[in-house]
């Protein structure tokens, strides 16, 4: 429901894209989580809606922006020795739009999507997230990683509002405290006593392995936004890198 309410979350995400004009946006999605590692290659990518059970209005969201062949392309080669497959089918889910209509409601921007490999571990997704961290310093690219640092959707508590249970306020802090420390010590917080509440599937928290990595080649600080957790098991918190 982010993707049409005005909140806190979402005016923070409107403020993140005011002043900053990117040549294109590669977005890590916790939405297209697949075997091997593909990338939207394609003209005119679709919005998907990949949801069901909420109003008709967060169906008829459309976000139009363009793709970006050639960025596909500098991805694929960046991206090696993983393998990148050019895809022509997925489009934009709601991880990235959800976000993007807020940060450019334009939708000028063209935006490619990077799958998420299910079966690579934490570790070699950190290190994509580095070498696609030369996008950035050499191609005004923009990374984006969407998901939730804590994310366990099956102890949501619906009356808790913008609040979190104590164990998810718990491993958000350590995961907060490791990224503006040192965050290529991230592949730590699965020893943390509540990593199995906090991810109980590594979809959602694996977006976050990509903006540590970007951070480990390009240095830089780490700022946070929308610290915060909502419905008790979910987390809001969010990471900028600024080189």
């Amino acid at each position: 429901m982010n993707a049409i309410d005005n909140n806190e979350f979402t005016r923070t995400w409107s403020s993140l894209g005011s002043g900053i004009a990117p040549r294109a946006i590669v977005s890590v999605s916790a939405h297209w989580y697949t075997e091997g590692t593909g990338v939207t290659a394609m003209d005119n990518p679709r919005t998907i809606h990949d949801f069901w059970g909420f109003p008709p209005e967060l169906s008829e969201v459309t976000y139009a922006a363009p793709g970006d062949p050639e960025i596909a392309e500098l991805v694929r080669d960046v991206a090696k020795p993983t393998l990148v497959q050019n895809d022509h089918e997925w489009g934009l889910d709601h991880g990235t739009w959800s976000v993007l209509k807020h940060m450019f409601p334009d939708a000028s921007i063209p935006v490619v999507q990077l799958s998420i490999d299910a079966t690579k571990p934490l570790s070699e997704h950190f290190a994509l997230g580095t070498r696609l961290a030369t996008l950035a310093r050499d191609h005004n690219v923009l990374i984006v990683g969407s998901g939730n640092v804590v994310h366990n959707l099956s102890l949501v508590d619906w009356q808790a509002g913008n609040n979190g249970v104590a164990w998810a306020d718990s491993f958000d802090a350590a995961a907060r405290d490791i990224m503006l420390d040192d965050p290529s010590r991230l592949e730590s917080l699965t020893s943390h006593p509540d990593f199995p509440r906090a991810v109980p599937t590594p979809d959602h928290f694996l977006p976050l392995a990509y903006i540590a990595g970007v951070n480990a080649e390009l240095g830089g600080q780490v700022d946070v936004f929308n610290e915060q957790r909502t419905l008790g098991s979910l987390s809001m918190t969010g990471y900028r890198v600024a080189s």
